[in-house]
Formats: C-alpha cells, structure tokens, sequence
C-alpha cells in the first residue's frame, strides 16, 4: 500500500473490534507490525498469481489466429457460438390419374430432408453448407434416391456492400433457385417451369462477387462449371446438371443478375447466362448456349403475384435438328392471404423444351390449391392439377404436402 499509517490505524480497528482482552496482554505495536508483514506478504503474492495470469493470456493469444474466436480465456466466444445448423424437409402424397399414354401416380414420396451447417470464422469471413437426402434414401443398384451436397462454399465480406464467395453454390437465377424451403412458396411441387427450364434446383462449383449498388439495386457475378448435356439427353439443361462431381471444366459457364428491391414487397429481377459449351465438347454439332429470365414479384397487403419467363438459346445443328435450339417458359401466380396462417392460389404454366420445331410439344398446367402455415416455419399444403399437353400425356388429379425450415 502507498500509505502505511492509514494500513496500521486500520489494522489496530480491526484487532481492537474483533479481540479486545488480548491487546491488554501483548504490545500493540508488535502486533500491528505482525499483521503488516502479512498484509505485505499477501500483496506480493497477489502481484506474482496476476503476474503469472498475465503471462498465460498472452501465450494463449500467440496460440490462436488473429480473428479467431476459439477458446478464448475470458470465454466471450467459443466455436459453438459460431457454429450453427438448420433445415428443412417436406412429405409429399401425388394422386394423379395418366392419360394418353401418361403413367399414373399414387405415392407417398419424402421427398426431401435437408442439413444446413455453417460457421463463422470472424466479422467477414464464414462457410454455408446443404446436405441433401432425396426420396428417404439412396440405393446404388437401383438408382433410386440421392446424396447431394448442394451448397459448401467461403464467402467472404470485401467491405460493407460487396462479397466474394468460392466453392460450391447455388446459381443466382429464378425466384426458387436460391429461396426453395416449402413455408417460402405455394404449392406442393415446385414449379414446371423454373424445374424443367432454368433448371432448379441447379448448383455449381466456381467464385462469385455479389453486392448492393444503391438505390435497391444488388448484382451477382459468376464464373462457373457449364451444363453437359447432348442429343442423347435431347439437350435438356436439367439433364446437363453436372452436380460438381468430377465436372467437365473445359468450357465454363458466366452468369450475371440485377435485382431491384426499392419498394417494400416489389422485387424485379433478371440474369443472363453463357455457356462456353452446353455439351462439354461431347458433342460436336452442338457448341454455346444463351440463357435468358426475368421475373417479378409483389406483395401488398394480403395479394401476392409472381410472374417469370426463363428462355435458352443454343447453336449448332444437332439441337436444331430436333427443335431444342429454342427451349423457354413461363408461369404466373396470383395468390391471396385469407389470415396471418391461411393462403390460396392458382398459377398457369406454360413450358417447351422443342420451342424451336414445327411439332406440337408444349406442356400446360394449371395448379390451384392452399396453404396453412400453424407456424411460419411449418406449412401443410393441398392443390390440384389440371395438364393439356401437346402431345396428349396428362396427369391431373391432386397433391397433398407438408414441409418445415428451422
């Protein structure tokens, strides 16, 4: 202490209140000198445990990584606080009757069950993950149901309006590409169009740059791996997905949208994309493919719309020859919210795949059902389906879902 007069007056207060006989028989002064030396010894020692308290944190911070969070000695942030994890799933029950040479559908199908993990490394660095189990399970030999991881990749935050990210993700195109949880959209299955044109859901492996640009503008930039497709898969991109495993890189694919989100409930968007060689060098009479698709979407108050056309454009004779050189769609879907947990709509869709022969090869649907969310993050879903197709196979009847996010 700085002042030991004021310690020894203290120390003989203490002394007197707490055993008063015993100063009558022993020097005062001795004993306040021998409670002094106590006190000393006590205060070096607590001077060598903060010594030494010291001398371990910054051991531990040589250990760990600038900007790392983990296992820090005061136990602000762990590696759990900057792990976490989510979901979602959906069940779905298709009765539907064929017609013209259409198969029937009666079954049960989880569908879906889906694992997002991600962590962040610190204030502009973090990975995403999906882990995808389709149809329940995956059985090698029969081909039926699917492992897929649909998204792995870092992003990382250039300043406070732009973002780099590498690794595998989703492409920036079409409303459900990016946003496909079941509480997020009406209907049991998702669209025809965006599933058989765009084709969602579709991922790839590459780098991205994506920002605001003021005024509710955002952009995406992306250099990716193409589409392989070819005659024998009738040049169909959803056919062409490569899934990132061992993909062909020869000829890449570029992709670029513009969103515009500058009035609560509106968002307009649009992207463009380019295919080196939508077959991968695999077939010569096919080369470059173009892709086309705008979309819009307002919510006011209880009324919802959405509309999108999505069109692809490929050179070369062999897509030419059998009228895939053309392949566009186009759907629009009005809907009404009844209450916070009840919703109804319709949506006509209008796809081809051989737009571009003179053969009768477009398809129709019209759906029209309901949603009840009892939480946002839970929906149970019923719609019916009507087709008029070209070429005479329908299938119509209803569907029944139910899905969840957390």
């Amino acid at each position: 202490m700085k002042y030991p007069l004021i310690r020894t007056a203290l120390a003989a207060a203490v002394l007197s209140s707490l055993n008063p006989p015993a100063l009558a028989d022993t020097s005062v002064e001795t004993r306040l000198l021998a409670m002094e030396a106590r006190l000393n010894a006590l205060e070096a020692e607590n001077r060598q445990l903060k010594g030494q308290l010291k001398a371990t944190e910054q051991k531990v911070a040589a250990a760990v990584p600038p900007g790392d969070a983990h296992a820090m000695p005061d136990g602000s942030a762990r590696w759990a606080e900057n792990t976490r994890f989510g979901g979602y799933g959906e069940l779905h029950y298709n009765n539907l009757d064929g017609a013209g040479g259409a198969s029937d559908k009666n079954e049960f199908d989880l569908h879906r069950f889906v694992l997002f993990f991600g962590h962040t490394f610190n204030e502009r660095t973090r990975f995403f993950s999906e882990l995808e189990v389709e149809h329940s399970f995956f059985n090698k030999d029969s081909g039926k149901g699917e492992i897929e991881l649909e998204q792995a990749y870092v992003e990382f935050d250039l300043n406070a309006d732009h973002r780099a990210r590498a690794g595998l993700f989703l492409i920036p195109v079409g409303l459900i590409n990016e946003t496909h949880e079941p509480p997020t959209f009406y209907g049991v299955e998702r669209n025809p169009v965006e599933k058989d044109i765009i084709p969602a859901t579709w991922w790839a492996g590459g780098a991205a740059l994506s920002g605001q640009l003021g005024a509710g503008f955002g952009y995406d930039l992306a250099v990716h791996e193409g589409l392989a497709t070819t005659a024998a898969k009738s040049y169909k991109p959803r056919d062409g997905r490569q899934k990132t495993s061992e993909a062909r890189a020869d000829n890449l694919a570029y992709t670029a949208r513009l969103k515009w989100t500058g009035l609560p409930g509106v968002e307009l968007g649009g992207t463009i994309q380019h295919q080196s060689d939508i077959t991968q060098g695999l077939d010569a009479s096919a080369g470059s493919a173009n892709l086309y698709e705008v979309h819009g979407v307002l919510n006011k108050g209880p009324f919802g719309l959405r509309a999108l056309y999505a069109q692809w454009d490929l050179d070369g004779s062999g897509p030419a020859a059998i009228g895939a050189d053309k392949q566009l769609g186009w759907y629009v879907e009005p809907s009404f919210k009844l209450s916070s947990q009840w919703g109804v709509f319709a949506r006509y869709n209008e796809w081809d795949n051989q737009a571009g022969a003179a053969v009768r090869s477009k398809k129709k649907q019209i759906d029209a059902g309901v949603n009840f969310w009892p939480h946002p993050d839970v929906v149970f879903k019923a719609d019916f389906q009507k087709q008029d197709n070209d070429n005479g196979k329908n299938q119509n009847g209803f569907n029944l879902g139910v899905g969840y996010q957390f």
